[in-house]
């Protein structure tokens, strides 16, 4: 009898990039998502996204309902999770080993994440010593694809007066986390929401000694994780 072979899905940049943005939008859900959003989320054609499902549907990663949306397969959900361990565990490297910002590290990573090695990558998780969070406080999935939810609430949240710590940015832009770094507000920094203005929900935060006021736009960016 002879041996049965292993079928291997050579994914291209395009595909895999599509892949990871369906996952962001639906979760490991599986859940429908309209191929207007994700056109949107891509900055491409609604039919350049039908195109593209298909050739998905055929290697068995999503499923196609026309006129309804576009779901993960179970191997399509596996293929997601690889491609983000993969794009996070290059972000901690960069910053880590590199000395990049967490500014900069997104772009980079968004190059690397395509880098076909599993054992290139099992390395560098073993050399960082298997963190759990990239430096913008995500979960990094695991070789199998499991990864920690932490319990979170955005600042914007929070009850008045009341305090949390930073695990997490919404925005991950350059533009926001430069913000960020010129008023010294990072991960692991303890926020106490003092005042909320009426008016526009502005807030004013104490971090340490230091009160600054922030605007509802930045507060619904930041991820905070209050004792319980």
């Amino acid at each position: 009898m002879a041996a049965r072979q292993l079928t291997i899905i050579f994914l291209t940049r395009a595909e895999e990039n599509y892949i990871k943005t369906i996952f962001h939008l639906g979760g490991n859900k599986s859940q429908l998502i309209s191929t207007n959003a994700i056109a949107e989320q891509m900055e491409t054609k609604p039919s350049s996204v039908t195109d593209m499902a298909k050739k998905l549907a055929e290697k068995k990663l999503v499923n196609y309902i026309r006129y309804q949306g576009i779901s993960l397969t179970g191997a399509g959900i596996k293929t997601a999770l690889s491609i983000i361990r993969k794009h996070r565990l290059w972000e901690v490297f960069l910053v880590k080993k590199l000395d990049f910002t967490w500014d900069e590290v997104h772009e980079v990573a968004e190059q690397l994440e395509h880098i076909k090695s599993e054992k290139l990558i099992d390395r560098i998780d073993a050399l960082l010593d298997y963190p759990k969070y990239d430096p913008h406080g995500d979960p990094i999935p695991t070789k199998n694809g499991e990864f920690l939810v932490r319990d979170k609430q955005l600042l914007s949240e929070l009850a008045i007066p009341s305090s949390g710590v930073c695990v997490g940015v919404k925005d991950t832009s350059a533009a926001f986390l430069k913000f960020l770094d010129k008023n010294q507000i990072a991960l692991g920094h303890e926020i106490t929401v003092m005042e909320k203005e009426v008016f526009d929900d502005s807030l004013k935060i104490k971090i340490g000694e230091r009160v600054l006021q922030i605007s509802n736009q930045i507060a619904t960016n930041l991820y905070v994780k209050t004792e319980s």
